[in-house]
Formats: C-alpha cells, structure tokens, sequence
C-alpha cells in the first residue's frame, strides 16, 4: 500500500507560482514509481497534468506545457510540481498519483494510489 499527501496549494494572483509537493509513503519501491499530477476543475473530468518517471522521463498536457515542470526526489519519495505563469483557469484540486507502470500514462485508470488533493486557486 501507498500513501500519498500533497502540500504546496493556495491562493496566488495570475502571473505567480506556486510549487506542490506530494509525499510517499508505505510500502514502495520508489524508485519504480511512474508518480504524477492530475487535476480537476468545478464540473469537469480530472485531467492530466504532469508526469515521472523513475529515470528522470517526463510528460505534460498540453494546457501546462511551457509553464509547469515536475521533478522528483527519489531518496524522499518525493515528487514536486513547479507551476509558474499561473492562469485562472489554472484553479483546480490538484491531485498526487502513483503507479507501477513501466511508462507514464494520462488516464485517471492507469493510477492505483491516490492523494486527498490541494486546492490551486488562481486569480485575475
């Protein structure tokens, strides 16, 4: 089992940055861990954000490309999200996810461990 807790989310103008972390915990082999943001607007399906894997690889969505890097911490099971140029419709939950996969993948089935979610919200 896995346990995931994000932190880093809150309230910021348009233009700013914020930087998430999300922690893991248990039962893992971190170093074998695709681990990735999602996140979900008021009304609308969870979307993918970002992801990495074990070897440095990485994967964004189209909507944060350019302006979001995710980046990890193997030895502190660590995975960080970088969001500068924030916009409004940046505002989401955004969520911490991890699997054993052997490669990044975008869809909310592939994940197997979830975290509770922090609120971004963006400003105009």
């Amino acid at each position: 089992q896995v346990q995931l807790v994000e932190s880093g989310g809150g309230l910021v103008q348009a233009g700013g940055s914020l930087r998430l972390s999300c922690a893991a915990s248990g039962r893992i082999l971190s170093n074998y861990l695709i681990m990735a943001w999602f996140r979900q607007a008021p009304g609308k399906e969870r979307e993918f954000v970002a992801g990495s894997r074990w070897d440095g690889d990485t994967s964004y969505g189209g909507a944060v490309k350019g302006r979001f890097t995710i980046s990890r911490d193997n030895a502190k099971n660590t995975v960080f999200l970088q969001m500068d140029s924030l916009k409004p419709e940046d505002t989401a939950v955004y969520y911490c996810a991890a699997d054993r996969s052997p490669v990044v993948r975008t869809s909310t089935l592939s994940y197997e461990y979830w975290g509770q979610g922090t609120q971004v919200t963006v400003s105009s």
